[in-house]
């Protein structure tokens, strides 16, 4: 109930402030576990997400923002749970499956951290271990724009990757990574197709 009122508040908001469009919420997989990737520009990505995705989604979310109490209940509200950025947090990998095998979504943002300019060396191979783990599909996300007053910010959900030939089978780190920087290829091709940069 939380969640929904203050997506409709979200949605609200963001429609006046940067004139939101959305594109392909058609293709977003509704009636099982799935894998949502996104590019990372600004703080203002999540919320973003969660105004414009038909699903209601999860987050994982540096464990640095928990250190709050007050802000810590509301980021759990929203579904965001932590994760130790950079020492391959066995907990926050735990929960995603968790959620995933309840046939439940959550977001990721496979670059972990807000970029500037794509480069595949930012990208963490976990989006990819998390998806073949839990044999569920990865839903694309794209934000295009500038977050500047009324300038337009356009989020596009892609059609849903599958590593499904890779469902059971033990990969390297390098495999997994490789895999995960072809997911956000795509996320990013679809930017540059937009206008982006």
């Amino acid at each position: 109930m939380f969640y929904t009122f203050v997506k409709y508040v979200f949605r609200l908001f963001f429609l006046f402030a940067f004139r939101i469009k959305t594109v392909g919420k058609e293709k977003v997989i509704m009636d099982k576990g799935a894998v949502f990737a996104c590019n990372h520009k600004s703080n203002w990505d999540g919320l973003i997400i969660i105004a414009t995705c038909p699903r209601h989604l999860s987050f994982m979310g540096k464990a640095e923002l928990f250190k709050f109490k007050p802000f810590a209940f509301i980021l759990k509200k929203f579904g965001v749970f932590p994760v130790n950025r950079g020492k391959g947090d066995i907990s926050a990998i735990k929960t995603s499956l968790k959620i995933l095998k309840e046939e439940k979504a959550f977001m990721m943002f496979p670059e972990g951290m807000r970029v500037k300019k794509y480069e595949q060396a930012n990208v963490k191979p976990g989006i990819a271990m998390i998806s073949t783990r839990a044999e569920v599909p990865i839903v694309p996300v794209t934000i295009t724009g500038t977050y500047k007053w009324m300038n337009r910010i356009t989020v596009t959900y892609g059609e849903p990757i599958y590593f499904d030939e890779f469902y059971g089978e033990k990969l390297s780190v390098e495999k997994l990574q490789e895999m995960s920087v072809s997911v956000m290829d795509t996320i990013y091709d679809t930017d540059k197709a937009a206008g982006g940069k």
